[in-house]
């Protein structure tokens, strides 16, 4: 899945590059005008970010991979969701100053918010996680 979604993703981001340089250079030939440039500015603008999009889609969903993975090695998927539980609390008893280049890096989430925000954030919330733990610990993993 994830290296299908990748796939996605490049094949958006190649797209909006022929945009582009199609909005450049024009048409395939002296005789063809270069297009409509409103389609090529908004496929430029919206590709690249649909192409983000699925790439932090893809990366909330290997955290949920990591996760099942934890949670196999420790025998108990609740051993994990505790320690997820102490980061989360630990996280927020002592915040930290985080730059959204290293966001990816982290195990809690530090530019953790709401709406939006949880679009382009490279985990899933926390408590999605511990709760998705829980409910494997209960369904007997």
């Amino acid at each position: 899945v994830a290296t299908i979604a990748a796939a996605i993703a490049g094949a958006i981001s190649y797209l909006a590059q022929m945009a582009q340089w199609a909005m450049i250079f024009g048409g395939r030939n002296d005789d063809e005008e270069g297009g409509n440039p409103l389609v090529a500015i908004i496929m430029i603008i919206v590709a690249p970010i649909a192409a983000m999009l699925i790439q932090l889609a893809i990366s909330r969903s290997r955290e949920y991979g990591a996760d099942d993975g934890g949670a196999e090695i420790s025998g108990n998927p609740l051993y994990l969701a505790n320690a997820l539980r102490k980061l989360d609390y630990a996280a927020k008893k002592i915040p930290m100053d985080a730059n959204p280049a290293t966001s990816h890096l982290f195990i809690v989430n530090p530019l953790a918010g709401g709406g939006l925000v949880k679009l382009f954030s490279t985990h899933p919330p926390i408590e999605e996680r511990i709760e998705r733990l829980e409910r494997m610990a209960y369904k007997g993993y």
